[in-house]
């Protein structure tokens, strides 16, 4: 087996090794400062570069490992972080023309965090328009690739983040997550991440706090990385530390204290509304049965009416003329994949009731069903928020009543698919209610590589005349090869629950034939 090299290492091994002195900071930041310079040409990933900056903090963390100073736990380690999180000196235009101007005079709270641990920032990486959609592409810094498969997407809204860090170019990086946008660039790029619990590492990035915030749900922080105790060591250091503005219940807990074994574990494979790719079905079904097979209680359980979900989550994000779009693109023309939902989300409810009936009629299934939580005024968002928290206690109480007992974790897909073709998040928005169900919750939840999509699984869908159909159907051929995550998530503020079974999935999932790797980029 040939050596990694420093840009295929973890962060922690990094780390240590820097610590030990057998290599220096210096060294690591140039090598991973090449590997960007490689790959990202293929991949336009890394949109801000402050490379100058990261060699000069690499030179001074050096000197300070050699006066025998007290070292940090990421001491000259290089990361990138989300283009939409503050930076002193850079911009953050979260994919907006008019905001390329907005340059930070101080660094985001989490970004603080990371870089009083001993971290370098390489740089920021690109993200969709306003963070809305599933895809990082936008009229300021153009289209991210995905370093699998360049003629898909790394996913959205931290897409540039898991792309550069599936390639090599970072051991680490931060984004953010409102519905899914952690979680689904994970998956489409074969790496690992975490959503903490909602209000334990809130975005409190400005245009963030002035605009993604819509009821009971709110963008939340997290880490991403190859490899799971990455996502553990930054978790720890980002989610650990006395919260800014209100008293957290419960301090961070230690993923290695849990016994996996002990476990009580669900899992599905279908929310009902995408049907899963066979791969992505595959790889939920093969880590529960890692852990069963580890001793661990696992059921195949039924969530609560995930149809219910997208309902909320959607008039949620669009109620009363959809005040999040209009807040973010008041000064922007909107891309193509939010256009459509953009102009619908501004129409009357009873020019929405017309546009439902015309579509059901063009046997435009899915599209009816989502238009039909779209044009909610703002009389309605009581009912939406009581509605929210009915379900939220609806979940916790399934939970509770399952055969096996209260479970402690949860199995799904993260999308029901693998990375899409460039351009197929104007039909397929949302990719189910498999992520999006866990931010409607507040529950922390991750995902980590298991497979790739084998040839006999990338197969066509039956033929449709429902677009949303046409659109899956275009992602499953030609998918062979493209990474497959599972998701995993525990009951609030058990983050290291989660943390701990990703750890074993991956752990089992190295062994085996298929496991995702290195991309080709």
């Amino acid at each position: 087996m040939s050596t990694p090299t420093l840009t295929q290492l973890p962060a922690s091994r990094l780390a240590a090794l820097i610590a030990q002195g057998e290599v220096s900071s210096s060294e690591v930041v140039r090598a991973h400062i090449a590997r960007i310079e490689a790959v990202n040409p293929k991949i336009n990933a890394v949109v801000v570069k402050r490379f100058e900056h990261a060699l000069r903090e690499a030179a001074a963390a050096d000197e300070r490992r050699a006066r025998r100073e007290p070292l940090l736990p990421l001491h000259g380690v290089p990361i990138t972080i989300k283009e939409c999180l503050d930076l002193a000196g850079t911009p953050s235009t979260f994919g907006m023309p008019s905001r390329r101007a907005d340059i930070a005079q101080a660094d985001d709270l989490y970004v603080a965090r990371l870089v009083a641990c001993g971290a370098i920032v390489l740089g920021k990486t690109n993200v969709p328009q306003a963070l809305i959609y599933n895809e990082s592409s936008n009229a300021l810094y153009g289209r991210t690739n995905n370093p699998w498969d360049v003629t898909r997407t790394a996913g959205g809204s931290s897409g540039g983040e898991a792309a550069i860090i599936a390639a090599g170019g970072s051991p680490l990086g931060l984004g953010t997550d409102i519905g899914g946008s952690l979680r689904l660039p994970a998956h489409f790029c074969g790496i690992a991440s975490l959503k903490p619990t909602s209000l334990r590492t809130h975005d409190y990035s400005r245009f963030s706090t002035l605009a993604f915030e819509f009821g009971p749900i709110a963008s939340v922080v997290g880490p991403m990385a190859r490899d799971v105790e990455d996502v553990a060591l930054a978790f720890s250091l980002i989610g650990a530390l006395p919260h800014p503005r209100l008293p957290l219940p419960h301090a961070p807990g230690d993923p290695a204290a849990v016994d996996v074994s002990k476990l009580r574990v669900g899992y599905f494979t279908c929310d009902g509304l995408m049907r899963p790719s066979p791969a992505v079905a595959r790889a939920v079904t093969e880590a529960a049965n890692m852990l069963r097979a580890a001793g661990a209680q696992v059921i195949e359980w039924r969530p609560p009416d995930l149809q219910r979900v997208e309902a909320l989550y959607m008039g949620l994000l669009t109620v009363n003329g959809a005040p999040v779009f209009r807040a973010a693109l008041a000064h922007d023309r909107p891309e193509p994949q939010l256009a459509r939902l953009y102009w619908l989300a501004q129409r009357s409810p009873r020019t929405v009731r017309r546009i439902r009936r015309i579509l059901t009629a063009l046997r435009q299934a899915h599209l009816a069903r989502q238009l039909g939580h779209v044009g909610l005024t703002g009389e309605d968002l009581p009912r939406l928020l009581d509605e929210a928290e009915a379900y939220r206690r609806a979940f916790a109480a399934a939970m509770d009543r399952a055969e096996i007992g209260p479970l402690d974790a949860l199995l799904s897909p993260a999308c029901f698919s693998p990375a899409w073709p460039h351009g197929a998040s104007r039909e397929l928005i949302t990719g189910g209610a498999y992520c999006i169900l866990y931010n409607l919750l507040g529950y922390p939840a991750g995902v980590v590589p298991v497979t790739r999509v084998r040839p006999d699984e990338a197969i066509a869908r039956p033929p449709s005349l429902d677009v949303v159909d046409i659109a899956a159907r275009r992602v499953d051929i030609g998918s062979a090869g493209l990474p497959i995550g599972v998701q995993v998530a525990a009951r609030p503020w058990q983050e290291h629950v989660a943390l701990a079974v990703m750890r074993f999935i991956q752990d089992e999932a190295r062994q085996r034939e298929g496991y995702p790797g290195k991309p080709p980029v």
